[in-house]
């Protein structure tokens, strides 16, 4: 097998690190490229939550620790364990072909928090000393409670303005305590309570006049207001009773305690709230429950394994079908919907009628951006669902982050937190091959029979499982390197691998202009010519299984390991990991 190249400016030094330093803090940017390149599970996540630090911790049991690194980067651990959509687990390297299904990375942050029931709340050490400085938050939701976090640990006095009896936003209003228990997002919310981060509830912003207030009493104002305004189809009946947007209607359920339904429910849309929506109406007693939704099931895009949940609890989807009107006199009756789908025939007719008592309109909310100040003072920021920044909890939360640290830049004269690798000396837990065909663990679930409002249905790992799952990660935060001046050319680290391309023999190493490794692809034939001239054996990161079969034959020591965090620490003070 022979690993191509592209053309670059030749290493004039055959020694040189793909890393800019061999320890300590690193941002060049090769170091950022070979983060991104190299482990992609983290570089996939929008708040670069540092995944194989913590899958590692639990691997050996460490719970405590594991949980402390979500607290430090995801801001809600337990949360996101549960409801995390996992733009982290699809670019795994165990998913890749031939390796079987991406480690169980949202399941394992979970077992993080079920096991680390910490007695009181964990609270992080501030970043910076006390600015005098005061921020107000709109919002107590997922983006503006990251956002005051942050902003608290910045050093900036912080108060949160919610409009609801209590903090959480969609926490607590969206998603069914089945999938998300209060008490868990209680807790969370009180570890950035008691940082010092003020949160008064049942307070209304909503009038341009009382932002230019807050804009002139506070240093700076950050808007996460959320997305809540319904957008409904407009069409014939959709004011009839009986017809109510379907986060109305959680939030009906969850925070005013409504516990009606009807006995035939429709629900119209294909999200998490029309899923949330079906499964919340069964529970409270309607007697038959049905998803409409106007494309196919491969589109729903919702949390892994709730469409199936959703159908092994008895709810069906009507697919590739589109409301066009709502019948009844005094209230709903029926639901017409359009057929849309390209399999229909011409003998079908163009029109079904659905027989229901209510209708839930699950079709999507936008933030109300019409009582704003136009235009909005300088120091206000919008954040989160409300800025059209975010589609899901974890993509609010990095907003959140991020309007804080633009915040906090603004105030200070200039970014205060810089993001890079932290290079350590390491040596990874030996793997095994065997290791790479362990199966990933399901997930256990409550039985049918018992599921209702406040049961949790996805019941979690045990200890064991969650430590043997957690060890199916390839660790990709270890970097693996030859030192080619110390080198002897023995060929025994080849004869060791266990895998065809993770060492290598390549006539040269190519960098760009900036410092940056190109890759090396596999085209299928010898890495080298016979008889070439050779440069450098390579370590090719992506085949590594980190077994340290090639540290221990190796006669010269010449195969370093080091342990490479992607971090975020503050500017020009760099010590080192635990990051921000």
């Amino acid at each position: 097998m022979r690993l191509a190249y592209i053309p670059r400016m030749p290493d004039p030094i055959p020694s040189r690190g793909v890393l800019s330093r061999p320890t300590g803090w690193a941002d060049r940017p090769s170091d950022l490229d070979w983060l991104a390149a190299n482990i992609p599970c983290q570089a996939a996540c929008p708040v670069k939550t540092d995944i194989p630090g913590y899958l590692e911790a639990i691997s050996r049991g460490d719970f405590a620790e594991a949980y402390r690194i979500n607290l430090r980067d995801n801001v809600f651990p337990g949360v996101l364990g549960r409801v995390c959509s996992r733009p982290c687990e699809p670019p795994c390297r165990h998913g890749w072909s031939g390796l079987g299904e991406p480690v169980a990375i949202c399941l394992s942050k979970r077992a993080a928090a079920d096991f680390f029931p910490p007695p009181r709340p964990v609270l992080l050490e501030p970043w910076f000393p006390p600015t005098g400085r005061r921020v107000a938050v709109v919002g107590a939701g997922p983006a503006g409670l990251a956002a005051a976090r942050d902003l608290r640990l910045f050093g900036h006095d912080v108060v949160v303005l919610e409009r609801h009896r209590a903090p959480g936003g969609l926490l607590r209003l969206g998603i069914p305590p089945f999938r998300l228990p209060r008490e868990l997002v209680e807790r969370e919310v009180r570890q950035i309570a008691e940082l010092g981060v003020e949160i008064r509830c049942g307070v209304e912003v909503d009038r341009a006049e009382t932002i230019e207030e807050l804009s002139r009493e506070h240093d700076a104002v950050i808007v996460a207001a959320g997305a809540h305004r319904p957008r409904t189809p407009r069409i014939p009946g959709a004011d009839l009773p009986g017809v109510e947007a379907g986060l109305s209607f959680l939030i009906g359920v969850h925070e005013l305690g409504q516990r009606t339904v009807g006995r035939r429910v429709v629900v119209v849309g294909g999200g998490f709230t029309a899923l949330d929506c079906a499964r919340v109406a069964l529970r409270l007693g309607a007697k038959s429950v049905q998803i409409a939704y106007r494309r196919g099931l491969e589109n729903i895009r919702v949390t892994p394994g709730e469409k199936e949940e959703t159908e092994r609890e008895g709810i069906p989807f009507l697919l590739h079908v589109s409301p066009v009107a709502v019948l009844g006199q005094d209230r709903a009756t029926a639901i017409r919907l359009a057929r849309t789908g390209p399999e229909r025939s011409a003998n079908d007719p163009a029109d079904i009628e659905v027989e229901c008592d209510q209708v839930l309109m699950a079709t999507g909310q936008e933030p109300d951006t019409s009582w704003l100040p136009r235009p909005l003072p300088p120091n206000v920021l919008p954040a989160g669902d409300f800025a059209e920044a975010s589609s899901n909890l974890i993509e609010a939360i990095a907003d959140g982050r991020r309007a804080a640290a633009e915040v906090d830049a603004r105030l200070m004269g200039g970014p205060r937190i810089a993001e890079g690798a932290w290079i350590a000396e390491g040596r990874a837990q030996p793997r095994t091959r065997a290791m790479d065909r362990i199966p990933r663990h399901a997930m256990p679930k409550r039985p049918l029979k018992g599921r209702r409002l406040d049961a949790e249905v996805e019941t979690g790992f045990d200890r064991g499982t969650a430590a043997q799952e957690a060890r199916r990660c390839y660790l990709c935060h270890y970097k693996y390197e030859i030192d080619m001046s110390r080198c002897i050319y023995c060929d025994q680290c080849l004869e060791v691998k266990p895998r065809p391309s993770c060492i290598v023999k390549v006539p040269r190493i190519e960098r760009t202009a900036d410092g940056r490794i190109v890759p090396w692809t596999d085209r299928g034939e010898p890495t080298v010519a016979p008889n070439a001239p050779i440069h450098s054996y390579w370590i090719h990161q992506a085949d590594c299984i980190r077994c340290n079969a090639c540290l221990e034959v190796c006669p010269t020591n010449c195969i370093s390991v080091q342990r490479v965090t992607w971090t975020r620490a503050p500017a020009g003070a760099h010590n080192g990991p635990p990051g921000v």
